[in-house]
């Protein structure tokens, strides 16, 4: 028997028939794992249901499971009732989820049986009778008050929840349950529903109830994709239909009463969840809303599927996987008077919490939102709205326990004669049209006679009427999104990389390779979006179908991407191409009407007709009818191979079409996506559902495998994105990270620990499990009076706690992280953490991650390497809080006497803003103040108030300390500050380095303040030729050009580029000193704003004297806004000396774009030639003209100057 109907089960639209309910053998048995308690009545406690029946008994591609079957059939177990409670049957279906990604669909109808077995009855009458004994004991020992308190519980003392044999009929639910290869939800239900109405009427069926199930099982084949099927159950014909090869794939749960329960705001914010791969808990009474919810969810997912734990029904002895520290979609039951606050949730961090009833979704904290959302929404209400639905939702849809919901279609049986006919009722055109016009009869008339079942014709259309209007629904809203992922993913393709030669070789490099180019992805997306995007690549389901699109070089294409590459190819036949995705409007769907008319043409008229129900070859006696008692079916009739099917499992009344819509791939290519499939996938679906303490041992050893290896993988990710910037250019890798990538990189990780911290936690702490364990740790320690943490660690904390952001726990805990890890003390940090192993103990239960040793020490091991690399991310993330900066100037050590004469005052200034002014008190050499965070630091202007002969200093550099994140910052300077020394500067504007740890001696070497340029007799041993500078000049402007075309997200500090070292600066002074004449005796250095400011007073001499002296100067605007700036700037309060000054006329020149025009100026001016010898560059004209022309490309960008630079000056 184990291999029946195993080679028809592929294309068979059922592949089992179950029962589940009460095994009058073994009695009543407990269920353990209810978490009920002792108070409870025994008739309203849950006991163990069993698989009563099942058929076939196996078959090949989808074994039979009977505990999961069992569990979910009824996840309450068997439920007891008296004739004094409502008995209505309910419908609820299910999902199993399979190793390989497939699914099979349950659908359920439940319904409760008078019991019959004496020993049934017996055994409640006594567990009633000792509850009753119980409870009175109880209540005598108890004072008054609690006695009354007890006396509010349900069924106990008597109360509702009694039974007494004599007096009570006693009823116990019974489910009926098939199981298909695809969510044909509504021919299921119907099939099931008319199966229960055979049994509760008074009079027997036209045939047993083997023959019906005989004929779902082994003569009902799938209907052909794009085809519809009509077959038979028990008291008339049900339509199914599949998509056609074009149309989106099979999805029958109504999302319509999703939207209508959720809200469309709602919706889309539980979608954003999913597709981020968050954590998501669906929770309701009633577990076919769960159904619905999640399925719809996964729906609304194409052309990306969902690739972890999918148990939309989580029965109770399955309630450990909330422990689970992956990304799951799961749906817990309410029960009866149970509040959110019960719940035990271990870690709540990144978690979206749905109560469907309440009509609620709780979103995790800083979750992006949806492209377009507020157009997307916009479209989605209007489709509801033109439904007759609201898109607020909220609206309570109708019970599924209602005995009317799951009535059959009754429209044909007026026509019940004809569909009797030999052909299997294949009409020809005119019995068609006589057909079509008895059914338009029926709906004018339909009100005055009355049906089989009790309804009037007229309401059966109803029905009909409302089950096409709610797959058209369903299909139009699925479109709406798939137009919307079109448009946001139209050119993929053209990101992906393909570097493998062969399947083999891209699998073993899987890990160091990158298959998608993010970084040029995230840069012709619109700024509004970027937030969304940076989150969505980096997950799973994201990464599984770039990877298909990878593989599909040496396999089929799976059906998914198959169906979306060929939408994808149809739009862009209309297309254009010249719009930019940045500034492309929202697009509505236009396909809405089509896709809906598909549907309808298909269930108003069915292609196809099954072969009806007929009498198989039962014994004598078997199959009789009892009204309100489902029969024990005749196994060998329900086991035994149709002759339907030939040997090969093909219908033979139909030849089974190509099933394009089905996971089934032949041959070569099905075993080359098979390994990829096992090498992506660490979890086993299918043993989630096995409640053994052996499998769940199980399942949580591989949550610890699978969070050590996404520990490992994610840290080689970060660091290779940190470090790749090398690899770019040999083009091994991605665009350089963007700080936008690096945010959602980090993000992860903290999304990681937070998974890693609550796997295994006794009871909820809060809903940062690292956070509650870092306060448990603290006061552990104050409670044994050790030394309270490390320093590093206890600042850290406290600092965090004591933040003015208002952060919740979440955010604190993520702000630790964020500290930490740009202290480069995160492993340090969690390591000592980890140390007080008997609070580890007290916490966390025994198979939680942080209690398996070697693991915990590799994960440490891993988060270590991070130290390699240099973050900003608490600076650049958390921009308003407070920080405590320590500035201190150092003098040269021979003169550091000096810094007495001298009242300095500092300025700080970073990517945030500035310090403003602050004055260092007399005789320190160091200052601690408090402002808003800087960012990171990039000048800090130095100057004195002192105008004495004798208030002068020659300073070394000043350093300035974050004393939260511990980042030192350099700011070289070697020169003089007061009167009548060096430059005669008061005032000097220096440029920083943030310092590794132990290089403070050479900071500044490549991006600090330039060095102080020497004499020109100096300059002939230590000035470059005149080939190297101009080589500088070009390598200066090139890095400006280069700064100005990479995503505003990756640009650098331009005042480095402008001022530091190598800067345009420096080189255009190293330009303007070659060959400059000097007759100083004791070669004292010389300026070049000295011949700047003698040119321009030249030039307007020359201007003044040209009548007289016929000058070959041309006065023009040129000549004017250069002589404009240069007095402009002499006039300036500041006193910023004479290499200030020219600091500053170059960068008012390249931000003005005047700087190309004044360089052939002044080498014109008469007095360069007597200024300058006569190999000197200004006065080579093609170097002139060279340099201008590279002046001149920089004309094109828009420069913005810090406000230090140009602060006094008003130009």
């Amino acid at each position: 028997m184990n291999g029946t109907g195993a080679g028809s089960a592929s294309c068979r639209f059922a592949h089992y028939f179950v029962v589940c309910g009460v095994d009058t053998e073994t009695g009543l048995e407990p269920d353990d794992g209810a978490g009920e308690g002792f108070e409870q009545s025994p008739i309203r406690r849950s006991f163990k249901s069993k698989v009563l029946v099942h058929y076939p008994e196996n078959t090949d591609r989808n074994p039979f499971n009977k505990d999961a079957v069992n569990m979910l059939c009824m996840p309450r177990g068997l439920s007891f009732r008296t004739q004094a409670d409502r008995l209505d049957p309910h419908f609820h279906s299910f999902t199993i989820a399979f190793d390989d990604g497939t699914r099979s669909y349950g659908f359920v109808h439940t319904f409760y049986e008078e019991v019959t077995s004496p020993q049934i009855i017996t055994a409640m009458q006594t567990l009633y009778q000792m509850h009753h004994v119980d409870m009175d004991s109880l209540a005598s020992s108890l004072d008054e008050s609690d006695a009354e308190s007890l006396a509010g519980v349900p069924g106990c003392l008597g109360c509702s929840g009694s039974f007494d044999p004599a007096r009570d009929t006693l009823y116990v639910s019974k489910a009926l349950c098939l199981v298909t290869p695809l969510p044909f939800l509504q021919a299921s239900r119907q099939f099931l529903a008319q199966l229960h109405q055979a049994v509760t009427s008074q009079t027997a069926p036209p045939l047993p109830l083997e023959s019906y199930i005989h004929n779902i099982l082994y003569e009902v084949p799938l209907p052909p994709p794009g085809r519809s099927l009509r077959f038979h159950g028990v008291q008339g014909p049900i339509v199914c239909q599949r998509p056609g090869p074009g149309e989106l794939p099979l999805g029958e749960y109504l999302l319509g009463e999703a939207f209508s329960l959720l809200g469309v705001d709602n919706m889309v914010k539980l979608l954003t969840c999913a597709l981020l791969e968050t954590q998501v808990l669906l929770y309701s009474q009633d577990y076919q809303r769960l159904m619905t919810v999640a399925e719809g969810i996964t729906t609304l997912l194409f052309p990306f599927q969902w690739q972890h734990i999918y148990l939309p029904i989580v029965s109770t002895p399955l309630h450990h996987l909330l422990d689970a520290p992956v990304p799951f979609l799961m749906g817990i039951q309410r029960r009866d008077g149970a509040q959110r606050s019960s719940l035990h949730l271990p870690h709540e961090a990144n978690l979206c919490f749905v109560d469907i009833d309440n009509h609620c979704v709780e979103a995790p904290e800083d979750l992006p939102l949806f492209p377009d959302q507020t157009e997307l929404i916009q479209e989605l209400s209007e489709v509801l709205l033109h439904f007759g639905l609201e898109p607020q939702g909220g609206v309570i849809t109708k019970p599924t326990t209602s005995s009317s919901s799951s009535s059959p279609r009754l429209s044909s049986l007026v026509l019940e004669d004809l569909m009797e006919d030999r052909r299997n009722g294949n009409l020809g055109g005119e019995e068609l049209a006589v057909l079509e016009r008895l059914q338009a009869l029926a709906r004018r008339c339909g009100g005055e006679k009355m049906s089989d079942g009790g309804k009037t014709l007229g309401h059966a259309f109803e029905e009909e009427e409302e089950e096409l209007k709610a797959a058209k629904l369903n299909i139009q809203l699925r479109e709406v999104f798939a137009v919307r992922f079109a448009a946001m993913f139209g050119r993929y393709e053209e990101f992906v990389i393909h570097s493998a030669l062969d399947l083999d070789s891209w699998l073993s490099n899987r890990e160091g390779t990158f298959s998608f180019d993010k970084g040029s992805f995230l840069s012709v997306q619109p700024a509004t979006h970027l937030h969304f995007f940076s989150r969505f690549l980096e997950t799973s389901m994201f990464s599984s179908f770039v990877d298909g699109k990878v593989i599909s070089r040496w396999a089929d294409r799976e059906p998914l991407q198959l169906l979306f590459d060929s939408r994808l190819e149809r739009e862009r036949l209309y297309d254009t191409g010249e719009e930019d995705p940045r500034s492309c409007p929202y697009r509505k769907c236009t396909t809405l009407f089509e896709s809906a008319h598909n549907i309808e043409r298909r269930l108003l008229k069915a292609d196809h007709t099954a072969i009806h129900p007929h009498l198989l070859d039962m014994r004598i006696g078997q199959g009789r009818h009892h009204p309100g008692y489902f029969p024990k079916l005749q196994a060998d009739v329900l086991v035994c191979r149709s002759p339907l099917f030939d040997t090969k499992g093909t219908f033979l009344k139909m030849s089974e079409p190509k099933r394009s819509m089905v996971n089934d791939h032949s041959g070569a290519d099905n075993e080359l996506r098979q390994k990829h499939t096992y090498a992506r996938k660490l979890l086993r679906q299918s043993k989630l559902l096995d409640p053994s303490p052996q499998a769940v041992s199980q399942t949580h050893r591989e949550f610890v495998d699978g969070l050590l290896s996404e520990c490992r993988l994610k840290t080689k990710r970060m660091l290779m994105e940190r470090m790749g910037k090398e690899s770019v250019e040999l083009g091994q890798g991605e665009a350089n990270i963007t700080g936008l990538q690096e945010n959602t990189l980090i993000h992860g990780l903290c999304d990681l620990l937070e998974r890693t911290w609550g796997h295994g936690l006794q009871m909820k702490q809060g809903k940062s499990a690292l956070w509650s364990h870092l306060l448990h740790y603290q006061a552990a320690q104050q409670k044994t009076e050790a030394p309270a943490e490390s320093p590093g660690q206890n600042t850290t904390r406290v600092f965090i706690q004591t933040m003015s952001e208002g952060l919740s726990e979440v955010g604190q805990a993520r702000a630790w992280i964020h500290l930490a890890l740009e202290k480069k003390m995160l492993s340090q940090h969690l390591k000592e953490l980890l140390t007080n192993q008997e609070l580890l103990r007290q916490l966390y239960k025994p198979h939680a991650f942080l209690l398996c040793e070697e693991e915990r020490e590799q994960f440490l091991f891993h988060l270590l390497s991070l130290n390699t690399v240099d973050y900003l991310c608490f600076t650049r993330v958390f921009t308003s809080i407070c920080i405590p900066y320590r500035v201190v100037i150092i003098p040269m050590k021979k003169l550091s006497i000096a810094m007495a004469t001298v009242n300095p005052w500092v300025c700080v200034s970073g990517e945030l803003g500035d310090s403003g002014v602050r004055q260092i008190p007399k005789n320190t050499q160091e200052i601690f103040f408090q402002c808003q965070n800087l960012g990171r630091l990039s000048t800090l202007q130095l100057g004195q108030e002192n105008s004495g002969l004798l208030a002068k200093c020659l300073i070394d550099c000043v350093m300035v300390y974050n004393e939260i994140t511990g980042h030192t910052y350099k700011f070289p300077c070697g020169r003089w500050l007061g009167k009548g020394v060096g430059d005669g500067s008061l005032e000097r504007v220096l440029i920083g380095q943030l310092v590794s740890p132990g290089a403070e001696e050479d900071a500044g070497r490549w991006t600090g303040t330039p060095p102080e340029l020497a004499s020109p007799s100096q300059s002939v041993r230590m000035v470059l030729g005149s080939l190297g500078i101009q080589e500088d000049m070009r390598e200066a402007a090139n890095n400006l050009v280069k700064h100005f075309h990479k995503p505003e997200q990756e640009r650098g500090n331009l005042t480095v580029l402008l001022c530091g070292e190598g800067g345009l600066v420096l080189s255009l002074e190293k330009f303007l000193l070659h060959g400059f004449k000097s007759n100083r005796l004791f070669q004292r250095n010389v300026f070049v704003w000295d011949f700047v400011e003698k040119a321009v007073v030249s030039m307007e001499t020359a201007d003044q004297m040209g009548d007289l002296h016929g000058s070959t100067l041309t006065r023009g605007p040129p000549c004017d806004s250069l002589c404009h700036y240069v007095n402009a700037i002499n006039a300036s309060p500041r006193n910023i000396g004479k290499e200030g000054k020219f600091q500053l006329f170059v960068c008012l020149g390249i931000r003005d774009r005047l700087l190309s025009q004044w360089l052939p100026l002044l080498a014109d001016c008469p007095l360069t030639a007597r200024t300058y010898e006569d190999g000197a560059l200004l006065r080579d004209r093609a170097a002139v003209h060279s340099l201008s022309r590279i002046l001149h490309t920089l004309n094109e960008f828009s420069i913005t100057l810090e406000t230090a630079l140009v602060k006094g000056v008003d130009l």
